[in-house]
């Protein structure tokens, strides 16, 4: 310890009573205003994956990358009319099997090195995440 320094001094801890019970904390309650979790992290993958298409060879990407942004942007609409519809689940089932479509392309992208092995991780990580949001939220809507 340097001497010309003054030692620190931890601020107080107030002290919690004994006596509460941890309140269990319900689950966010998302306001009308905002889009949804899913849909906001769907449009970002959306941008990344359109700007990947935009990197396609002009031979793939008029035939091959339309049908990959074709696919992200029809999951984009399909959350997007879940987000304002009273009656979500088969539109978030349709949003869910065109997940699974779009899945298979970039798997095909990959194995025509349209993508490289880290674009491929990155974008199947952020499937992931969204198939497990989307799946969360067809179960919601079926209650």
């Amino acid at each position: 310890m340097n001497p010309n320094t003054k030692p620190k001094v931890a601020a107080p801890v107030p002290p919690t009573p004994t006596h509460a019970a941890a309140a269990p904390q319900a689950a966010p309650v998302r306001k009308s205003d905002e889009p949804p979790v899913l849909l906001v992290r769907w449009y970002e993958v959306v941008k990344w994956l359109l700007e990947r298409v935009e990197s396609f060879p002009k031979n793939q990407r008029f035939i091959f990358g339309q049908r990959v942004a074709d696919a992200a942007l029809d999951i984009l609409d399909l959350l997007v009319e879940a987000a304002y519809r009273k009656e979500k689940r088969e539109v978030l089932v349709r949003a869910n099997l065109r997940l699974e479509r779009l899945r298979w392309l970039l798997r095909l992208a990959r194995e025509r090195n349209l993508l490289t092995a880290r674009q491929q991780e990155f974008v199947a990580e952020q499937f992931h995440e969204c198939g497990k949001m989307l799946g969360g939220w067809i179960k919601a809507s079926a209650a």
